[in-house]
Parts: C-alpha cells; sequence; structure tokens
C-alpha cells in the first residue's frame, strides 16, 4: 500500500511540471503580453516597459521559465501585486475557510444524498423515486451564483434567519488559531463564537452543495439499484437474512465505490464553486480572492492558487483510491 501511495505521489511531479508550464505560457499569451494586461488603460510604453523590467518579461521565455520553475522549487510562489505579501501566506490564510466551507458542503451533501438514493432505489418506480429525480435535475441545472442569491434574499434578507455575509459577525470579540472559526470556538469554550460561525456557514454551504447533493442522488440510486438486482442479494434475501443486515454488508458496501468516486471528484470541483459562492457571501476564502485577482489581473496569484488547488485535488483522488481497497474487499491494489 505505501508503495502503492508513493508511485500515485511521483506521477504528482510530472502532473504539476506540466500544470505549471500551462499557466506560465498562458500569462505569456495575453494579448500584448502580461504588463499591457496588468496595466490595462494605464498601458503607456513607458509603464509597460518599467512592469516588464521590474518582472522580468523582457528576458527570454525560456530563462523565465527557468528562473520560475526555481522559485516554485524553493517555495517561492512570488508575491500578490494587489496586496504586496507572498502568495503563499495569502493561500494559507485563506484555505482554512475555504476548507471549512467544503466541508459544510459536502457533508450536507452525502448525508442527505446517500440516503435519499438509498431510498429511491428501495421504492423505486414510485413517489419518493421520481420526487428524487425531479429533486436532482432541478439541483443540477439551477446555477450555483443564481441559487445563492435566492437563498440570502430568502432567508437572510426577508426572513433574517441567517446572517447576509462575512465569517462572522464582527461584535463577537472571538479567538481565532486555526483559521477554522467554528473549531476554533468549541476548543476555546467561546461556543457563542462557535454558533454564529456555523450560522454563517448554512447558506452558502447550502448553495455549494447543492449541485454534489444531487449528483450523489443519481449515483447513488444507480448504483444500489444495480446491486439490488445481483444474485448475491437474492439469494441473501431467500436464505432470510435480516434486511439490516443485507442493506449494510451486500447492498450498500458494494454501492459504494462509484459513489466514493463521485464524492471525492465533487471535493475538488466545490474549490471551483466557491469562487461564485464565496463571492455572494462575501466569505473570505480563497475563492472570493481569486475573482477579486481575476479582476485585478492579480497573474502571481492565479498561478500559484491553481497549482495549490491542483495539489489539493490530486491528493484527493489518492485518498479516494486507496479507500476502494477498504469498502470492497474485492479490490486489492497490486
Amino acid at each position: 500500500m505505501l508503495r502503492v501511495i508513493g508511485k500515485r505521489l511521483a506521477l504528482l511531479v510530472p502532473t504539476l511540471f506540466g500544470l505549471s508550464l500551462l499557466l506560465f505560457l498562458w500569462v505569456r499569451a495575453l494579448p500584448g503580453g502580461p504588463a499591457t494586461a496588468l496595466l490595462g488603460e494605464r498601458a503607456t510604453p513607458e509603464a509597460v516597459e518599467r512592469i516588464n523590467a521590474l518582472y522580468g518579461f523582457d528576458r527570454p521565455v525560456w530563462e523565465q521559465y527557468v528562473t520560475y520553475m526555481g522559485r516554485l522549487l524553493t517555495g517561492d510562489f512570488g508575491n500578490s501585486i494587489e496586496t504586496g505579501r507572498p502568495v503563499l501566506e495569502e493561500f494559507a490564510r485563506r484555505f482554512p475557510a475555504t476548507l471549512e466551507l467544503a466541508t459544510f458542503a459536502i457533508l450536507f451533501a452525502v448525508l442527505l444524498g446517500v440516503p435519499l438514493g438509498y431510498f429511491a432505489a428501495k421504492h423505486y418506480g414510485r413517489l419518493v423515486d421520481h420526487g428524487s429525480v425531479v429533486l436532482s435535475l432541478i439541483g443540477i441545472v439551477i446555477p450555483v451564483f443564481f441559487l445563492a442569491f435566492i437563498l440570502k434574499y430568502l432567508f437572510a434578507v426577508q426572513l433574517g434567519w441567517f446572517p447576509t455575509d462575512g465569517r462572522q459577525d464582527a461584535r463577537i470579540d472571538a479567538t481565532h488559531f486555526t483559521g477554522f472559526w467554528v473549531l476554533d470556538g468549541f476548543l476555546t469554550g467561546e461556543l457563542d463564537a462557535a454558533g454564529d460561525a456555523f450560522m454563517h456557514l448554512v447558506l452558502p454551504g447550502i448553495a455549494l452543495g447543492t449541485i454534489p447533493l444531487a449528483i450523489i442522488v443519481r449515483i447513488t440510486r444507480a448504483s444500489v439499484l444495480d446491486v439490488l438486482g445481483a444474485d448475491y442479494v437474492r439469494t441473501a434475501r431467500a436464505k432470510g437474512i435480516l434486511e439490516s443486515t443485507i442493506r449494510d454488508r451486500f447492498v450498500l458496501r458494494n454501492a459504494m465505490l462509484p459513489v466514493v468516486t463521485t464524492i471525492g471528484l465533487q471535493v475538488g470541483l466545490l474549490i471551483s464553486g466557491a469562487v461564485l459562492t464565496e463571492t455572494v457571501f462575501a466569505f473570505s476564502g480563497i475563492g472570493q480572492f481569486l475573482a477579486s485577482s481575476i479582476f485585478a489581473r492579480d497573474f502571481p496569484v492565479l498561478q500559484g492558487f491553481i497549482l495549490f488547488i491542483a495539489i489539493g485535488y490530486a491528493l484527493i483522488n489518492l485518498v479516494v483510491d486507496v479507500s476502494y481497497s477498504f469498502i470492497d474487499p474485492r479490490v486489492r491494489v497490486q
């Protein structure tokens, strides 16, 4: 198992190398060059020349890439043009917020999606099944930003049940040291701060988790339907085995492989959805910072954050692959 994990991690190196090359070439392929794109309407010849000299854009492309890779290997992802702080520092400050939001969203999707998919399959062709299919289709077709605005308007503005934006009420003097504000509240005994931070998670978490919820419902339903028709399930019922045992040991466990794969992929995709959700709810994570960096043409941040997200996505896929052998004994990693 350790050797397999080592091989997967080794494969991550050429993947990130290729991604870094594509990102590097993308910045250099911008119309008029990165200096012109950065300066916008202020792109006078003198200003472009100063930016090119400052960031080394006037040197040969291969030399720029070698310098760029040398900095990456030493952990230097450059400084944000917008804030002036190191990109790695900006990511470390904002990643816990996005991870906290993504965790809430995927828990919301899994805890609702798997049971709904199972019951839809168990009651195939009935009202529960048709209702789950319709709701999952609605969940997939509604854009994240539109749902975020609807939730914010109804439950925050009109009803006042939840906060409208941010991660915590500014009037709460809370202690933050892990970056995960709900966890910080529990660790420090500041339960009011933990509760308020949790309430700030609910609406953006639901908006972010709706599409994964719909996909998990459909995948679980299809997978459970496939397993329910298997010979070993019919044999187990014929032997008089308890329905709860059939559900836990024969149906759910064998149906979980495609579901776990889907969950792993959705966790990675939550980062891209977080850009829109965090912007609508002014949630100070990497999604909101990425959105502002796009408008500010902050290329060091864009390149660095995309590389970080790619690393996280690859590690999630590794965890999913390793989990197969624990979920299904028939799967053996050679």
